[in-house]
């Protein structure tokens, strides 16, 4: 795949880029090296002054990043928008926290002293996707560079200009010396560069198979990795639920970033007694969304980022009819420029389908009808994802059974599921594994270093 800005709303090559060649490589590997040892020797304080410059020019440039990012993958400008303003809170949360997160902690032993300390490791990696073309990266830069770490970005080919406006942005607000560097590089020279011995961790969001071969490239290295890969997440729906409420953000979860989201909710499963209500006032909100291009504020859903999407999200709707699913709207490419897909509902779906259980990337619903609480839990849990999971009851003690019984990384009751730089985020089974956000997300790329101190 060529590095290159195509816009998904007609299919217009905007800017291409060539790859970085092996000299160049080396020579940002060798700055990082050097940019390791200035930014590990800053205080807190220091770092945290440019992290909180960060956030005010994100959101001075808030405008004109949002479009770049409409541009290059298609999401609808307001939610651009909203983006960088969120990467913007999540470099404010780790300027004020970090210092508090990674602050020695003493351990009472029967030594003098006995303390923890956490110190920065290194470069690291980080092999990031085009749905969030700078939330995703943020979520990682903004605390692995409060603790000390510098990043590399290999970011996906498809927003290279979104890439090396992050790298601008922190270059600006004073991390200039190399503490984060952008590679331009495509996916066949992310290993050599993850087994180079300067490169002491690696992160990635992405796919299942990008996932494992970075993550097996790593434990070869012996080196830490943290993946955050696919979900097909499960929206639950109980009789005590607010209904209207509860449909309302049902679409809203399925359609976020043109339904381009690894936490998108994907399968809906409701309770038998509120199903075909459930159901009806779900596809008549699914067929109202408005469709078209993503810088008219008025449009729901975008393009999709590449063809091949619609190419996968097509076949695994059409085998999904032909396992025996019902599909009630939606269900085909728009005609014309563009890759867009219609906002699709499929029902009655088999567990042959691929609807069933498979992430479906993009505005693709699938519903499921459930018996009881213990049944919905096991419609759920069937998927090798576990990501996160959206529960809908006023009931307490049948929310704390999707609680504990759900197999994901995070629940939320009565809301959509969604990332917060204040607690951790990440998931089980094949959505990966390691955190991300929150104290544990900081703490995934340090040296927790024991300090024993006898007396002498």
């Amino acid at each position: 795949m060529s590095i290159a800005t195509v816009n998904p709303s007609t299919g217009e090559t905007l800017r291409v880029f060539d790859p970085l060649t092996a000299v160049e490589i080396e020579q940002r590997l060798a700055r990082a090296g050097e940019a390791f040892h200035v930014n590990r020797g800053r205080s807190f304080a220091d770092r945290g002054q440019r992290m909180k410059r960060t956030a005010e020019l994100l959101e001075e440039r808030k405008n004109d990043y949002g479009r770049l990012m409409t541009v290059e993958m298609g999401k609808p400008i307001k939610a651009s928008i909203a983006e960088v303003e969120k990467c913007a809170k999540v470099c404010r949360y780790y300027s004020e926290n970090a210092e508090g997160f990674l602050a020695d902690e003493h351990v009472r032993t029967e030594a003098a002293d006995s303390f923890i300390r956490y110190q920065p490791l290194g470069p690291v990696l980080a092999v990031m996707p085009w749905n969030f073309p700078f939330w995703q990266v943020f979520r990682f830069a903004a605390p692995s560079l409060m603790a000390g770490n510098v990043g590399l970005l290999k970011h996906a080919s498809n927003v290279p200009q979104s890439a090396l406006a992050i790298e601008e942005v922190l270059r600006d607000a004073g991390f200039d010396h190399g503490e984060f560097q952008t590679l331009l590089i495509g996916a066949g020279q992310v290993p050599a560069i993850l087994e180079d011995e300067r490169v002491r961790a690696a992160t990635l969001t992405g796919s299942e198979p990008a996932g494992a071969s970075v993550a097996s490239t790593a434990a070869r290295r012996i080196k830490k990795s943290v993946l955050e890969l696919g979900g097909s997440d499960p929206f639950v729906v109980m009789p005590s639920a607010d209904l209207e409420e509860a449909v309302k953000i049902a679409v809203k979860a399925r359609i976020v970033n043109n339904g381009q989201s690894c936490i998108a909710a994907k399968r809906f499963i409701v309770h038998e007694a509120i199903f075909d209500e459930f159901e009806s006032r779900f596809v008549d909100a699914m067929k109202k969304l408005k469709v078209g291009d993503p810088l008219d504020e008025s449009v729901d859903v975008g393009p999709l980022a590449m063809p091949q999407i619609v190419n996968d999200l097509e076949k695994q709707v059409k085998a999904s009819v032909e396992a025996g699913a019902k599909l009630l709207t939606g269900g085909n490419r728009r005609s014309g420029r563009g890759n867009f897909y219609e906002p699709t509902v499929l029902s009655s779906i088999p567990p042959s389908a691929p609807a069933f259980a498979e992430e479906t990337f993009g505005p693709v619903a699938s519903l499921f009808r459930a018996k009881d609480t213990a049944d919905a839990i096991r419609i759920a849990n069937a998927t090798p994802f576990g990501l996160g999971a959206s529960i809908w009851t006023s009931d307490r003690d049948e929310a704390e059974r999707f609680i504990d019984g759900i197999e994901s990384g995070q629940v939320f009751v009565n809301a959509m599921v969604a990332s917060d730089p204040r607690v951790p985020f990440g998931g089980v089974k094949h959505s990966g594994f390691g955190r991300e956000l929150g104290v544990h997300g900081i703490r995934e790329f340090v040296n927790i270093k024991t300090v024993w101190i006898a007396l002498v």
